[in-house]
């Protein structure tokens, strides 16, 4: 299937129904599907006569907008190969994915062109300029362009060595669409705002999603919770994706009133565990809204996995349902294996993997990357986890993250959900440092709730034991913090994730 047919069957059901509202520093803009229609297939006109064909690689750099949508849109029109980069990578990180792609075109906000100057002219084109130019097309016959042609390729890492571009099909990403759906129905009457990056697999996942029912988009450059407040209020968002940061951001500004956004009927959020505290908090604030976890990778092309929101009443909180990240969704199989890929016994530990026709193609041009993490069928998505008698699967850490420290596994999940439950604990990290005699010692990095202190010019000495204690009441000794730093912020992932190889170049530094 190709991904414009969402758009061809929106034009036909509703073409002056708004499809595209984006939400900047000047007044909202507003685009009818009619409209949206006209600029992709005359902005892909523009792209094929610049040079760009079938098969092409676009790069794409932008905050999420209105022109950012509307170009990726016409990189599938044209069959070309959408290429969106971290906005937030430097310049040389940049640069090597624009290389390492070929990129045939860059489209670029016109405010990040200077991180890319190695572009040369005829490659390249301000994304208000491409607008402009689209103007004097002809609109451009739509290829058609689906199936296992590559869609786009997100690039994951850059953080440290080579990132790797992920390789996914139309085939992939519908599929994706289809799995979601299946468990939670995406009505066509549904808003939902685009505030996760668009150069990542949520976001880039929500736009497709909603253009294959006909639903209408939000774009918003960045998140702020005054602004995302407005949003639900006065642009009618239906539904959002958060990390639980942003759900504690919207909670605590101080502009929130609950009776002024309860048309906000949906709530994903993934990425992080979700504290129960701050979800019963939500829950009270929006006690008609669904609620679901989302699990899934960039190699998977969104969710292969959802907790509905049925867990997160509580009866199935009292079994422990919230902490899962749900069952394999529809074309999804999920297994728990040893490191020969052999299926474990329910309830040991081991690594999540996952196929289904919603796994990447590969990853572009590493084909020892590729074999490595498809090995017979299966994705290997690194990340430990275990599975109940009934397929609820519960993840542990991040494989690489896992801590030995004596001999024995400690996964850094379990004790961040630990501090977490402290009080005066709003955020913690925990990472392993290197220690003569156990091997690695765990290390804690917190960020401390703003009352936890009040007054205090320094930290009392007694809080680190005073946070030990706390977790020796849930945990075993092994796998309590030996140590602690206190930091103001968590360095976090465009995805909302905490940068743990930042994290640990911080605390040896």
């Amino acid at each position: 299937m190709n991904l414009t047919q969402g758009l061809h069957r929106s034009l036909q059901r509703h073409p002056r129904k708004i499809a595209l509202t984006h939400l900047g520093d000047a007044a909202p803009r507003r685009q009818p599907f009619a409209e949206l229609v006209d600029a992709v297939a005359r902005q892909a006109a523009v792209l094929a006569a610049r040079g760009v064909r079938q098969g092409d690689r676009v790069a794409l750099l932008a905050p999420n907008n209105d022109a950012l949508v509307q170009a990726l849109l016409a990189c599938w029109w044209l069959g070309a190969v959408a290429c969106p980069l971290n906005i937030r990578w430097s310049a040389a990180e940049l640069a090597h994915a624009l290389a390492d792609s070929e990129a045939a075109q860059l489209l670029a906000d016109p405010a990040l062109a200077a991180l890319v100057p190695q572009v040369p002219a005829s490659q390249r084109l301000a994304l208000d300029e491409l607008g402009v130019q689209a103007q004097g097309q002809q609109p451009l016959p739509d290829t058609r362009t689906g199936g296992e042609a590559l869609a786009a390729i997100l690039y994951t890492g850059g953080t440290t060595g080579r990132s790797k571009g992920v390789m996914l099909s139309h085939a992939n990403f519908w599929t994706a669409s289809m799995t979601r759906g299946a468990e939670l129905n995406n009505s066509p009457q549904s808003v939902t705002l685009l505030v996760a990056p668009l150069f990542h697999v949520a976001g880039l996942g929500r736009l497709i999603g909603q253009m294959i029912v006909g639903g209408s988009w939000v774009t918003m450059p960045q998140f702020r919770a005054p602004r995302v407040l407005g949003a639900i209020e006065e642009d009618g968002v239906t539904d959002i994706i958060v990390v639980p940061s942003m759900l504690q951001s919207l909670l605590d500004d101080p502009a929130f009133n609950a009776a002024r956004v309860q048309g906000l009927q949906r709530i994903a959020f993934g990425a992080a565990p979700m504290p129960p505290d701050l979800l019963d908090r939500a829950l009270q604030a929006w006690p008609h809204a669904e609620f679901f976890q989302a699990y899934g990778l960039t190699e998977t092309a969104g969710a292969v996995c959802m907790n509905p929101p049925a867990n997160h009443g509580p009866e199935a909180r009292a079994r422990g349902l919230l902490n899962s990240a749900g069952r394999a969704g529809l074309g999804a199989e999920i297994i728990i294996a040893d490191e020969d890929g052999r299926e474990r016994p329910r309830g040991e530990v081991g690594e999540v993997l996952a196929r289904g026709p919603m796994v990447m193609q590969g990853y572009w041009r590493q084909p020892e990357a590729t074999e490595a993490a498809l090995r017979g069928g299966w994705l290997r998505t690194g990340d430990g986890g275990r599975m109940d008698e009934d397929g609820y699967l519960f993840i542990v850490d991040r494989l690489k993250d896992m801590i030995i420290s004596g001999g024995e596994n400690v996964y850094s999940a379990e004790v961040e959900a630990a501090l977490r439950s402290h009080p005066a604990v709003a955020q913690a990290a925990v990472i392993g440092l290197p220690d003569a005699q156990w091997g690695e010692a765990v290390h804690a990095v917190v960020v401390l709730q703003p009352q936890a202190l009040p007054g205090a010019a320094t930290l009392p000495e007694t809080l680190p034991d005073t946070l030990r204690a706390w977790c020796r009441q849930q945990l075993a000794g092994y796998k309590c913090p030996r140590s602690f730093s206190f930091v103001p912020e968590l360095p976090m992932s465009a995805a909302g994730k905490v940068l743990k190889n930042v994290l640990r170049s911080q605390v040896q530094a």
